[in-house]
């Protein structure tokens, strides 16, 4: 059984449809790198799948339990966590209190502060500190660990890189690794195709609010990629499947 099931979504902004018709499974375990270029959806589908977009039609299916008329904070403790893209922390609070807010969900699991500052160890020295004072890094290690604080079967990762510097990228991806290769369930959406590539079990690329490919990241090529994320692949009529 999936983990995750997503079925034929559709989800607009206003006039916009930004998501068409979007169905695909995930298993426990899985790591999917969602790519594709700036206003394909991906934000919005990683959003209508935690809550904070309701889509226009379809199903969103966590263990077979339809999540349409559950709102975002049940869907958190029902175990799916979203990072935010921009990091959205509260930056008059310290990392300490932004962590213990991922706690209020009331989930039961292994993720505490400790476990969050050694997983980030550049947070320890910070933990007092306001999220406000913090470095980009820092304060996209503490939105990381805020979302591991709910103790989620499903975590959302939206664009970890976006505003870094390559240099902060690294150390980011450095400290994501354990959690990358330990069976936590993630979607990460991210613009750098490699770094995506590098992670991920499998990969999906969006065009236009749909899927235009979707294979396991062991068979993908960069070039597959490349030809689906800019639209390359119609003049062939192709649309690729695991």
């Amino acid at each position: 059984m999936s983990l995750l099931s997503i079925r034929d979504l559709d989800v607009r902004h206003g006039l916009l449809q930004a998501v068409r018709g979007v169905s695909f499974d995930l298993a426990k375990g899985e790591v999917l790198a969602l790519v594709g270029a700036n206003g394909a959806g991906k934000t919005t589908l990683l959003r209508s799948i935690a809550g904070a977009h309701l889509p226009s039609s379809g199903r969103v299916l966590l263990n077979d339990e339809d999540l349409a008329a559950v709102p975002s904070h049940k869907r958190i403790a029902k175990g799916i966590a979203l990072v935010p893209e921009g990091r959205r922390l509260f930056s008059q609070m310290t990392v300490e209190e932004n962590l213990l807010l991922g706690k209020t969900s009331g989930r039961k699991g292994e993720w505490s502060i400790d476990r969050v500052l050694d997983a980030f160890p550049n947070l320890k020295p910070r933990r007092y500190a306001k999220t406000g004072h913090l470095s980009g890094g820092e304060q996209q290690a503490t939105a990381i660990g805020r979302a591991l604080m709910s103790n989620p079967d499903i975590l959302l990762l939206d664009e970890v890189s976006l505003g870094l510097s390559p240099l902060v990228v690294d150390r980011v991806y450095a400290q994501l690794q354990a959690l990358l290769t330990s069976g936590t369930t993630i979607v990460l959406v991210e613009q750098d195709l490699a770094r995506a590539m590098s992670v991920a079990s499998r990969v999906i690329c969006m065009l236009e609010g749909r899927i235009v490919l979707d294979r396991p990241a062991a068979v993908v090529t960069r070039e597959h990629v490349t030809q689906a994320y800019f639209g390359l692949h119609r003049a062939a009529g192709e649309r690729s499947a695991p």
